[in-house]
């Protein structure tokens, strides 16, 4: 159930909005070892032209969180231009912007901060793709560079939405 009804300017993301939960979702970067993991993501409408984003990733064995993501995917009204807002759980704050299509959203940081006291390397850029895929699943892709590394995949993820 959405909490507000869905601004006319968010039709065309239709296709995104509601809860997500991964079906399969790895991460790995030449700095880490690879990993999996759990997560759900959900994306509600406020009856604004924006909507609400939460991510929270588990450890699929051991349950404990992992990271924790909230936001905000505000639309340019009349366009299919996009702005995701997102603060991390470990201190950075990104500014993502990009456009959608009818089953695929792409966003690239534009700016990243981060607070003065987190972990090294430093996150330069962040690079998403949502894409919802033939079978009805929804498709993460999501790359990153660091002060250490160019701009390498790090996640990618299939979700299942989820019934309510």
């Amino acid at each position: 159930m959405q909490p507000g009804p869905i601004h006319k300017d968010l039709n065309a993301l239709k296709w995104i909005i509601g809860k997500w939960g991964s079906i399969k979702a790895e991460g790995s970067f030449p700095t880490i070892e690879s990993f999996k993991y759990c997560e759900e993501i959900s994306f509600t409408s406020v009856g604004q032209p924006v909507l609400n984003y939460s991510s929270l990733s588990w450890h699929p064995i051991k349950l404990n969180p992992m990271h924790l993501e909230s936001g905000f995917l505000r639309v340019k009204p009349g366009t299919n231009q996009v702005s995701f807002m997102v603060a991390h759980n470990f201190g950075l704050t990104s500014l993502e912007e990009g456009c959608f299509t009818e089953n695929k959203l792409e966003v690239k940081s534009s700016r990243i901060e981060r607070m003065h006291f987190a972990k090294d390397p430093k996150v330069l850029e962040i690079v998403r793709t949502y894409e919802l895929l033939q079978d009805g699943n929804l498709e993460l892709i999501l790359s990153m560079s660091t002060t250490n590394t160019p701009l390498t995949q790090h996640l990618k993820v299939q979700y299942l939405k989820c019934l309510l």
